[in-house]
């Protein structure tokens, strides 16, 4: 017996037209909020406090940042600012057993310079060869 397998099923349907039940939901909400604003405020407060209601309700449906939905976004800043950002460090004292870190290499002779070995000093060399080269053509 064969079976069929759903395919694309992390992808939402889309219910209304171009918009899934969430996007629709989110245009419907933000139009029923700038309505009842219009409604019971004057024309130039409802415009005021409508406009930013229609631009998070349309950054809801169609702004996308790095692939995400804007919710996330937003979600991630509300927890963020709700929650506690007071971190405390308090360094600790070495346990009995743990030895110190020793100094795996002797210093240099002149610590202004870092030793060069052959191979660098090659690939500099040659790097400056080409840069005169360009030039005398």
């Amino acid at each position: 017996m064969r079976f069929e397998v759903p395919q694309f099923i992390n992808i939402p349907d889309k219910l209304f037209g171009p918009f899934t039940f969430k996007q629709a939901l989110y245009l419907v909400g933000g139009a029923g909020m700038v309505f009842l604003i219009y409604k019971t405020l004057p024309f130039f407060a409802s415009v005021i406090l409508g406009g930013p209601i229609i631009a998070l309700s349309l950054a809801l449906v169609y702004y996308r940042p790095n692939g995400r939905p804007f919710i996330h976004m937003l979600e991630s800043f509300i927890i963020y600012s709700f929650t506690q950002k007071f971190y405390l460090w308090r360094q600790r004292e070495p346990e009995p057993g743990a030895q110190e870190v020793t100094q795996l290499h002797a210093p240099f002779e002149n610590e202004g310079e870092l030793p060069r070995d052959a191979r660098s000093q090659n690939i500099a060399d040659l790097a400056w060869s080409l840069d005169i080269l360009d030039f005398e053509e």
